[in-house]
């Protein structure tokens, strides 16, 4: 018989689980299914926003967008229009029902429970093919999955979760390719950082401008000291790296940060003579604000009971 079994809501940057149907069926088969589930949500952010995985007797698809993604798990004999007319119906709820605000700031799993009711209700009625009457979505979805068929998702692709490969580099229609090894997500940018990566560039620009002017000083004058040249663009490649290591994630990422602002106290204080308390100050304060903000935007990380 062709049903639907169990559907869930996840987050995309980082998998957490939104709400999800309540299953009874506790077989083996369900039971690796559920670990399929867990793998690929892993992966949400690396596949294309339609995809099916195939699992033997079983076919897991899912549609993500706006940073959520719809997973479902049914028999392999469940037509595909049908189930990705049933992701479609949750994904249009989903919005509907909830700001995407509150799903973006969510930070324990299942917090948006009570979805599973209309889950349950969706899947029942698409469980009973003929109480279906959605005709016209029906011609919608088969319309364009001809055109953009679902993404097939190999075993090789699904990770190294469970001893499989690394997911690989591949292409899909209308996504171009999807990196191996992403860089590490960071937090969301706050107000704060914003702020200390306009400061920032703007101080790397004004060492940028001083550098030019003393490099037409030295040309226009031999006795200039060429050093003060060399401290210009230093201070504006350390400016320019602290809005690089607060944009991306690294290796040892803090202790860059740290020496980075301590490069812009040195060449500020070579530039004393040049540059009068107040602007020493300016350039002082805001390389330490930037590496302030770049402490605290650390990589996202999982709840404690992500895995409840």
């Amino acid at each position: 018989m062709s049903m639907i079994l169990s559907a869930s809501v996840v987050r995309v940057r980082d998998g957490l689980p939104l709400s999800a149907s309540t299953d009874y069926d506790q077989s083996t088969g369900m039971q690796e299914c559920r670990k399929y589930f867990k793998m690929l949500s892993k992966k949400l952010s690396q596949l294309p926003d339609r995809c099916t995985l195939k699992t033997g007797q079983y076919n897991i698809n899912l549609i993500s967008s706006l940073g959520v993604s719809y997973m479902m798990l049914c028999t392999e004999n469940y037509p595909s229009v049908l189930a990705f007319c049933f992701l479609d119906e949750l994904q249009k709820e989903f919005i509907t029902t909830y700001n995407m605000m509150k799903t973006n700031t969510a930070v324990r799993p299942y917090c948006f429970i009570e979805f599973d009711n209309f889950i349950q209700r969706t899947k029942q009625r698409y469980n009973n093919t003929r109480s279906l009457s959605t005709k016209m979505n029906l011609a919608d979805m088969q319309t364009e999955i001809k055109l953009r068929p679902p993404y097939q998702i190999s075993w090789s692709e699904l990770g190294s979760a469970n001893g499989f490969a690394h997911l690989s580099v591949v292409e899909y229609k209308g996504t171009g390719k999807i990196s191996a090894a992403p860089h590490q997500r960071l937090e969301p940018v706050t107000l704060p950082g914003i702020v200390s990566f306009v400061l920032s560039l703007l101080c790397g620009a004004l060492n940028l401008i001083r550098g030019f002017h003393a490099i037409e000083s030295l040309l226009q004058n031999e006795g200039e000291d060429f050093s003060y040249v060399i401290a210009f663009f230093l201070g504006t490649a350390a400016c320019l790296y602290q809005c690089y290591l607060f944009v991306y994630y690294t290796g040892w990422r803090n202790a860059k940060s740290f020496l980075t602002f301590g490069l812009i106290c040195l060449c500020n204080m070579y530039l004393y003579e040049l540059r009068n308390l107040w602007q020493l100050f300016f350039h002082v304060t805001v390389g330490a604000f930037s590496t302030l903000q770049i402490r605290l935007r650390q990589p996202q990380g999982k709840s404690p009971d992500y895995n409840v």
